[in-house]
């Protein structure tokens, strides 16, 4: 039967085995807090780890300054490039 769309999205449900929940109990009850305050700080962090992770790109010294040179000194736009510039349409 499908669920009824809640229009409260601050809501999460999941399922999860009773082993994994016993050791996520265990967890809460050491680190003196509820099972929503636990999983939520525990989630969050991980999850601005991988956003972080995956947003920041980290070169070498060399890869640095070509990017910094590129910024500095851009190439001349070749023919395709100006192409599809001509081919943008105009802005009022």
């Amino acid at each position: 039967m499908p669920r009824i769309a809640v229009e409260d999205n601050s809501r999460m449900s999941l399922r999860i085995r009773p082993d994994d929940k016993a050791l996520l109990m265990r967890a809460v009850a050491y680190a003196h807090t509820d099972l929503t305050d636990f999983v939520l700080r525990t989630t969050m962090q991980a999850a601005k780890a991988v956003i972080a992770q995956a947003e920041h790109a980290l070169l070498s010294e060399r890869d640095s300054l070509r990017v910094l040179d590129a910024l500095e000194n851009p190439p001349a736009p070749n023919a395709k490039l100006l192409a599809a510039a001509h081919a943008l349409p105009k802005q009022s």
